[in-house]
């Protein structure tokens, strides 16, 4: 019988909004050596830690801009100093690996929302366009 599948953890949940408010930290000091990372204004929106806390994945936005992206192998170059500067900051006992990854869903969200007002749409919906 298969165990039923749960969300995280508490502890990961704490960990990772604990790694979250770290890395936004940095990246709103632009501490970095990379000329692209030391003027781009990054958010870290969301981190999401493994069950066994050794990986962490870094969701990660611009905003008012779609291309964050393009800024992902830059990150994931500062990803061993950045390590660093989580394991300065917190007192783990093995400190996660960082992986990168655009967090898509604001604009994910405006799509939706301009769908939603399209005149047949709102129509089929019974609202006022």
């Amino acid at each position: 019988m298969k165990k039923p599948v749960s969300g995280p953890t508490q502890r990961q949940l704490r960990v990772a909004e604990e790694i979250r408010h770290v890395l936004a930290g940095i990246f709103a000091r632009h501490e970095f050596r990379d000329p692209e990372l030391a003027k781009a204004e990054i958010t870290v929106t969301e981190v999401r830690i493994s069950p066994d806390l050794r990986n962490a994945t870094v969701f990660v936005a611009r905003l008012g801009r779609s291309d964050v992206a393009l800024l992902i192998p830059a990150m994931t170059r500062a990803a061993a100093y950045l390590r660093g500067q989580v394991a300065h900051a917190l007192k783990l006992r093995r400190v996660p690996e960082l992986s990168f990854q655009p967090d898509n869903a604001l604009e994910y969200a405006m799509k939706i929302d301009r769908l939603m007002h399209q005149p047949e749409i709102a129509r089929d919906l019974g609202k006022p366009t």
